[in-house]
């Protein structure tokens, strides 16, 4: 495991935002009668938000940092660095966050890069800007953070098209001298990538004519190359597994007891695999948010996500909270931060 410390940061604000479009489950039409019920009791998930066609996991961070700043009342030439976290970015090239930092008018001494990550993005970005920023050269940063996973599932799979949602979000990380410390761990298994894959589009296996056709797995089940695919049964012992041991590690390293974190951010996979791994750890349920129900999991944008729509209220003083996520690479990794009440915290809709 990666185990690092960072001092010298605090959190300050956070939007996240979602297309206004909204697919509700029980109403796909590849479910045989009672099977949506079934997928909704087990997983969690009543609905989604889906982006339409122009819209890009790019536009909803955009949209969130807009709000964002506007909220902070931010002087846009004094923001020193964005990180934009994805795996679904506007183009193969140019970087979505040179094009975001033209989009918000950012001064052109903007450090930019883009981090191509899955499920613990959220995680992994706040590490990498915060240590960008530690070392107080910088003062005010960005950390964008989207997917649009739908774009990239197939309409006709029913084991993952009704999971996966939509979203983007904006974080606002200034340099705090004597700020309390931030912790994270993180840990990869590469050997198990084959686990969540999209097998065509890239340098390994570009786009042919057999990538766009659909192949036909089973009933409710179809997909192309270009749609992303998912051993089920291994991740969901993988998670089980590994975000137990990720909890348990960050309170180590950290050298805080279970009992006093208030909050628990898991990565919003499903709820049957996130209770598992509640019940696993003995955590009080009123200590687990989820908003499953409504956005479902939106890849990398779970975590602030699930701050923005269930936390508003429980954020009004400084709260202890460890998030944990866990997903493609196969990657898992935790941190543990101090959140005080933030001047925004925030919902938005595209």
């Amino acid at each position: 495991m990666a185990d690092i410390k960072i001092s010298n940061i605090k959190l300050t604000g956070l939007v996240a935002c979602v297309p206004p479009a909204i697919e509700e489950n029980r109403f796909l039409a590849f479910f045989k009668e009672g099977e949506a019920e079934k997928v909704i009791a087990s997983t969690g998930i009543e609905r989604r938000h889906i982006a339409d066609g122009n819209t890009t996991s790019g536009d909803l961070c955009y949209k969130a940092a807009e709000k964002l700043i506007d909220n902070l009342g931010w002087n846009r030439e004094e923001i020193d660095c964005l990180v934009f976290v994805s795996q679904t970015p506007d183009y193969i090239l140019p970087s979505t966050s040179c094009i975001l930092q033209g989009r918000l008018g950012l001064s052109q001494n903007c450090y930019t890069i883009d981090i191509s990550y899955g499920c613990p993005g959220w995680i992994y970005g706040l590490s990498v800007i915060s240590s960008l920023m530690s070392s107080g050269c910088m003062k005010k940063g960005l950390l964008l953070v989207g997917d649009t996973p739908s774009k990239f599932k197939s309409k006709n799979d029913k084991t993952a098209w009704p999971l996966f949602g939509d979203a983007g979000s904006a974080t606002a990380i200034e340099y705090s001298l004597g700020a309390d410390d931030l912790f994270f761990t993180f840990s990869t298994d590469g050997n198990s990538h084959q686990a969540i894959i999209i097998k065509d589009g890239g340098a390994r296996h570009p786009v042919t004519e057999a990538s766009l056709k659909e192949i036909y797995y089973g009933e409710g089940i179809a997909r192309r190359p270009l749609d992303s695919e998912m051993d089920g049964m291994a991740v969901f012992a993988f998670g089980l597994k590994r975000a137990p041991e990720s909890v348990l590690r960050i309170l180590e390293y950290s050298k805080v007891d279970k009992e006093d974190i208030d909050l628990f951010i898991f990565h919003q996979a499903n709820l049957f695999m996130n209770e598992k791994i509640r019940k696993k750890l003995s955590i009080p349920v009123e200590k687990v948010p989820y908003c499953l129900r409504d956005f479902g999991n939106t890849s990398c944008t779970t975590i602030p996500l699930l701050l923005a729509s269930k936390c508003p209220e429980l954020l009004t003083e400084k709260k202890k909270i460890i998030a944990t996520a866990f997903g493609v690479g196969l990657s898992w990794g935790s941190t543990l931060l101090n959140l005080d009440k933030m001047k925004s915290l925030e919902l938005i809709v595209y």
